[in-house]
């Protein structure tokens, strides 16, 4: 199923089984013509990258930028202070979010907004980039209201359209 949904040409965001059916390949997606991000935590990109997970988490930049290169896709590698890397070397810390946040279907969320980014025609940067920020800010919202030890994935799609406001309400950078 993986093969068939890469080879359509769509966009793509791809996180948990289908890293997990990528584990010691993700060179394979190198060429593919059309936006793909990848989402994985500190252990899925332990298995992509088949280095031990200390090690990730010593060098987020550094694991993220060679699993973008390596991949030909944009990563955001997930943690507190997540880090959005694209090929060719430029990396980014995501600013908003709480420890709260590592939670079971957390990175669902994330998958499920740089998803509707992308199919509504940003690139995968900007989708993964943006997406990425959404969560947290959401993440934060969804704190001030509750506490950082209650949030549940439900909790973070709650404050999803008050994270959109406060962006927009923001205006440009």
């Amino acid at each position: 199923l993986l093969d068939a949904a890469l080879g359509t040409g769509l966009p793509a965001v791809l996180d948990a089984d289908a890293l997990n059916l990528l584990a010691g390949s993700p060179g394979s997606l190198r060429g593919r013509g059309a936006p793909t991000v990848l989402t994985p935590h500190p252990g899925e990109a332990s298995r992509l990258l088949g280095v031990p997970i200390p090690d990730v988490v010593a060098d987020p930049e550094g694991v993220a930028r060679r699993l973008a290169d390596g991949s030909g896709a944009v990563v955001v590698l997930k943690g507190f202070r997540s880090v959005v890397a694209e090929p060719g070397g430029r990396t980014a810390r995501v600013l908003s979010g709480n420890p709260g946040m590592a939670s079971g279907g957390s990175g669902d969320v994330l998958t499920g907004i740089v998803g509707a980014l992308l199919a509504r025609g940003f690139c995968a940067r900007d989708a993964a980039s943006a997406g990425a920020y959404l969560h947290g800010l959401a993440g934060d919202l969804a704190a001030e209201r509750l506490g950082e030890e209650p949030l549940a994935a439900s909790d973070l799609a709650a404050s999803l359209p008050d994270a959109f406001l406060v962006v927009a309400e923001a205006g440009p950078a």
